[in-house]
């Protein structure tokens, strides 16, 4: 016999046999010293299942189920209802009907919030039963939206709020002192501005760079560099002196090239990060700051560009238990954010993943990430050799630079452990010839090369403003198109517009996808060179860098022009 003081659904729990009622009783005791409801304490203690509970509620209650894993955040009506309030009675609006507004909750006996929602709106409001982890990441991604939102409004006189902090904190310390005329007013205001409007128009990089007559700032913005600013010649060892301030670094050391990082704080719970590296030049340093933007690699693999073979082809080699899978391309090709696009996809409870880079760009929860550090003697290949030690699922070399490093890679991959890297080479069939040319031995890289990508970055075409352009079929066929692919075959080119840079707005992955066959093992082994791997692979149908842009350009994404930029005939 339940106790008569268990109502709604305490009382729903014990009577359905999830919980006894002796423990119901102690959870509602730890839930209200903890300040929490008593639902929100089960589920974070792991005493109850939060998609059992939901749907148990929406059959005993009689209010729809709806699992939130399947909601585009954008198109939630959030400006209807106040996200403090949200977040505190954790409650989202799905959607509108007339004058009905369909709300998510994990408690439908929660009346209190329904009323205070129903005051607020002044609609009526419908419960929808959801899952209680999934409603907080959901609010989660509505408050950084809303953040983002702000940012990207932000004027001049916002920049005081915005707070810029050294990575290092021991190393700033050390060296904040010394800051002197860095600390004026201006050249202050002028970095923040420099640094907030890089992340608005979506750059990768910043180049402040010092000349005999002339100081420039630049920002690469989908992998072309734009003049940005041309501040006063004298303010140029003030600026330098204050980007090195923020990040950590020494200013009285004008010798030598350092390396920092810095931290830009938006918000409470916003805040990018910028990888620093200083140059001597003849008048004055050279500083870039690489933006690290750790959502690059939340994109999922469908945002990478891959064509669905390429994507298949991708997916089956990342979940085999053992092997290489090698990505290759010059610097800033996006190899990177393939790896940790794959890395992402791998990342759960149930696997030990480690990584060795010079440096950590991207921060991912549950991977054990290791920075490279050559002068203190932790290389890739020691790396590589600790992580052996410590039971490893999956290995992400940053790259394979040397034979070392290739041999101890080579080796895991053949005692069952899945091994991610990087070459630079041209080419897929290149990356293989170049592993032979390290010296490794053909039949190792046979054996264990699952699959090899190489890849490039082209701009994508301004969906506003871009327009057809009239080529003669004799152009088009000479630069790769097939007869047969004419008819169909319309050719968009850069206009430019307000919502763009030149005519393009982000970038697309080129790639080419080379699982490694029988055919192509026996290739290697027979000391075959990189034009015989390049004819198999064409036997195999398997696109080169070259064809893959031209399927680019055939569905719209790109032009002739950027895709005669980044690849070769």
């Amino acid at each position: 016999m339940i106790q008569n003081n268990l109502s709604g659904l305490a009382h729903l729990i014990v009577s359905e046999g999830l919980l006894t009622e002796e423990k119901v009783i102690e959870a509602r005791s730890n839930a209200d010293n903890e300040k929490l409801k008593l639902l929100d304490w089960l589920v974070s203690a792991n005493w109850i299942n939060p998609t059992e509970i939901a749907k148990l509620q929406s059959i005993a209650f009689g209010n729809p189920y709806f699992d939130l894993s399947s909601i585009d955040v954008s198109n939630i009506p959030e400006d209807i209802v106040d996200l403090k309030l949200l977040k505190k009675h954790r409650a989202i609006p799905l959607y509108k009907r007339g004058s009905r507004l369909f709300v998510g909750l994990t408690d439908a006996t929660n009346l209190k919030t329904l009323e205070e929602l129903r005051f607020q709106t002044g609609m009526s409001i419908e419960a929808v039963l959801v899952e209680s982890n999934k409603l907080d990441t959901v609010i989660e991604k509505l408050i950084e939206a809303k953040e983002n939102e702000a940012f990207a409004d932000m004027d001049d006189g916002d920049l005081d709020n915005i707070d810029l902090d050294a990575v290092d904190e021991d190393q700033a310390d050390q060296h904040q002192d010394e800051g002197g005329d860095a600390d004026d007013a201006p050249v202050v205001k002028f970095v923040k501005k420099m640094l907030v409007d890089a992340i608005r128009k979506g750059a990768s990089d910043l180049h402040f760079e010092p000349y005999e007559k002339k100081y420039r700032v630049r920002f690469r913005i989908d992998g072309m560099l734009h003049e940005i600013a041309s501040p006063p010649m004298q303010l140029s060892s003030r600026i330098s002196a204050r980007l090195k301030v923020i990040s950590g670094l020494d200013i009285s050391e004008r010798r030598v090239p350092q390396d920092g990082r810095v931290k830009l704080k938006i918000s409470k719970t916003k805040s990018i990060d910028f990888r620093v590296n200083t140059l001597p030049t003849l008048y004055g340093e050279k500083i870039v700051m690489r933006i690290l933007d750790p959502t690059s690699a939340m994109l999922g693999v469908d945002a990478l560009g891959f064509e669905q073979k390429q994507k298949e082809d991708f997916m089956h080699a990342i979940s085999k238990p053992q092997g290489m899978v090698l990505v290759t391309g010059p610097t800033g090709s996006g190899k990177t954010v393939t790896l940790y696009t794959g890395v992402n996809i791998l990342n759960d409870e149930y696997k030990n993943i480690s990584t060795a880079e010079d440096p950590v760009e991207i921060n991912l929860h549950g991977v054990n990430q290791v920075n490279v550090n050559i002068k203190a003697g932790l290389t890739f290949a020691s790396a590589l050799r600790a992580f052996l030690r410590q039971d490893p699922d999956i290995v992400l070399v940053g790259e394979i630079r040397d034979l070392e490093t290739a041999e101890i890679a080579i080796k895991a991959s053949q005692t069952g452990h899945l091994v991610l890297s990087t070459l630079h080479t041209n080419s897929a069939p290149e990356t293989l010839t170049r592993l032979v040319n390290m010296g490794v031995a053909p039949f190792n890289i046979a054996t264990t090369v699952n699959l090899v990508v190489a890849q490039r970055l082209a701009r994508r075409l301004c969906e506003h403003c871009k327009k057809a352009s009239d080529l003669p079929e004799e152009a088009l066929l000479k630069e790769g198109f097939k007869q047969e692919e004419l008819p169909d075959l319309t050719i968009f080119e850069p206009v430019g517009c307000d919502k763009c840079t030149m005519g393009y707005k982000g970038r697309v992955g080129i790639f080419q996808v080379m699982p490694l066959s029988d055919s192509t093992g026996r290739i290697i082994m027979e000391g075959g060179n990189a034009i015989d791997i390049a004819d198999q692979a064409k036997k195999e149908d398997i696109p080169d860098l070259r064809r893959s842009g031209l399927n680019k350009i055939k569905i719209g994404l790109t032009s002739l022009a950027e895709i005669n930029r980044v690849t070769q005939d």
